[in-house]
C-alpha cells in the first residue's frame, strides 16, 4: 500500500509525503505505482519550470520515499498572489485527483492531510 499524506497550513496545501509501493501489480509492471510516480514528478516540474519556484524533495527509492515541500504556496514566503495560487492549486488538484483514485484502488492507496507549518 502507499500512504500519501499531504501537508497543510491555514486551509493552503503546500507538500506531502508518499511511502511504500501500492502492491496492484508485479514491481516494474505495477500501473497505479507508475501513475503516482508519474503525478509526483509533473507536480515538482510544473512548480519548477512554469511557475519558477523552488520546491524541497527528496527521494528515498531504498525506503520508497517521496517528500515534496513547495513553500510558494504559502503566503509567509510568496508575495505574489498568483504564484501562490498556483502552486497551492496544484497541490490541492494532486490531492483531488487522489482522492477520485481511492474510489478504485482504496485498497491500495490511503491518502490524508495534516494541519501543520511549513517545515522542510
Amino acid at each position: 500500500m502507499t500512504k500519501i499524506v499531504f501537508f497543510r497550513s491555514d486551509g493552503i496545501f503546500y507538500g506531502f509525503e508518499e511511502q511504500g509501493h501500492t502492491g496492484y501489480g508485479e514491481a516494474g509492471d505495477d500501473i497505479l505505482c507508475a501513475a503516482i510516480s508519474s503525478m509526483t514528478m509533473f507536480l515538482i516540474n510544473t512548480i519548477e519550470v512554469a511557475y519558477a519556484s523552488s520546491v524541497d524533495y527528496t527521494i528515498d527509492e531504498g525506503a520508497t520515499r517521496i517528500r515534496v515541500c513547495a513553500k510558494a504556496a504559502l503566503p509567509e514566503f510568496e508575495s505574489d498572489d498568483y504564484k501562490r495560487y498556483a502552486v497551492s492549486g496544484i497541490m490541492m488538484g494532486y490531492y483531488c485527483q487522489l482522492g477520485d483514485m481511492l474510489e478504485e484502488y482504496g485498497d491500495y492507496l490511503d491518502v490524508s492531510v495534516v494541519d501543520k507549518p511549513y517545515d522542510k
